[in-house]
């Protein structure tokens, strides 16, 4: 692998063409939304997208790579992620036997050997490397970025500036073309400040109340209009309470599904009390909204 000239963005034409793209694959973006995600091809930045879990962050890079017809790679983070998960490592079993056969034929000196065993045929690329040497157009999604340690961020800043690797074996590798970067973050710790100014920035927050009644209409099959917009007002009604965590969009899909399979065309409160534990899943939060919760008929 070579340095290579970096082929700049040009993946939609304009904001409402993102808008109603994502909506043929069932993604409601507002202006907001597809906003930042035209201009960061346009400026070949990455997208840090922050808020609470279950509002769609995953999903948004999910369905841009799928209208774009982009390869998606992800990189889940975790506590402890480091270089050979996120960027790189070496073979070393076959570093070792492609030794051991040279050494054994004697056919060759020590830095030739050195000079092979470190090569492309010896590399195993890891999620950021292999975003940035694919030959095919790639949308990279490196999922709950904050549940990695400050350390580890210094992993992502070369990419996320220059798009290259600098690996000490082989120099730097340049990225063939600029990848379209989601991070996401449930905001579980604050984030760097050098990490933060390599992004545009995007908050997504719970949907609006029609915005949610879409969002069911699209990925509920078959369920009625009445029914979505229950569903919608009911976990907006929910949501206000002083809850350990509020529903999240997966979870009011999950409830309207659940209501689906049991046949319910309107949600009175013993319904809405009865399933409550597919919107809440701690006790004590179940149990503050059976207590306060009410339905509108």
């Amino acid at each position: 692998m070579t340095s290579t000239e970096i082929n700049g963005g040009d993946r939609f034409e304009s904001v409402q063409s993102i808008r109603d793209a994502l909506k043929e694959v069932n993604y409601l973006a507002d202006d907001g939304i597809a906003s930042v995600a035209f201009l960061a091809d346009k400026l070949g930045k990455p997208i840090l997208v922050e808020g609470p879990a279950g509002t769609g962050k995953t999903q948004l890079a999910k369905s841009i790579a799928e209208i774009t017809g982009s390869k998606l790679i992800r990189l889940q983070c975790y506590e402890g992620l480091d270089e050979s998960k996120a960027l790189y490592e070496w073979n070393y079993k076959k570093q070792l036997l492609r030794i051991q056969t040279e050494r054994g034929e004697n056919t060759e000196d020590w830095t030739d050997i050195q000079d092979d065993i470190f090569s492309d045929e010896f590399l195993l690329t890891r999620p950021l490397l292999e975003a940035i040497t694919s030959d095919e157009p790639v949308v990279l999604l490196i999922d709950e970025v904050d549940r990695v340690e400050v350390e580890t961020e210094a992993l992502l800043l070369e990419i996320l500036s220059d798009y290259q690797v600098s690996i000490p074996e082989l120099g730097t590798i340049t990225a063939k073309q600029i990848p379209l970067v989601f991070l996401t973050s449930n905001n579980t710790r604050e984030l760097s400040e050098a990490l933060k100014r390599r992004c545009l920035y995007l908050h997504v927050d719970y949907p609006e109340l029609d915005r949610e009644r879409e969002i069911v209409l699209a990925k509920v099959p078959n369920i009625s209009e009445s029914l979505a917009d229950q569903v919608a007002r009911v976990v907006r009604s929910i949501r206000q309470l002083d809850l350990k965590k509020a529903p999240s969009v997966s979870e009011t899909l999950d409830w309207a599904r659940t209501l689906m399979i049991l046949n319910i065309d309107t949600i009175d409160e013993t319904i809405a009390k009865e399933t409550l534990n597919i919107l809440l899943k701690y006790q004590t939060d179940i149990a503050k909204a059976s207590k306060e919760l009410s339905v509108d008929d």
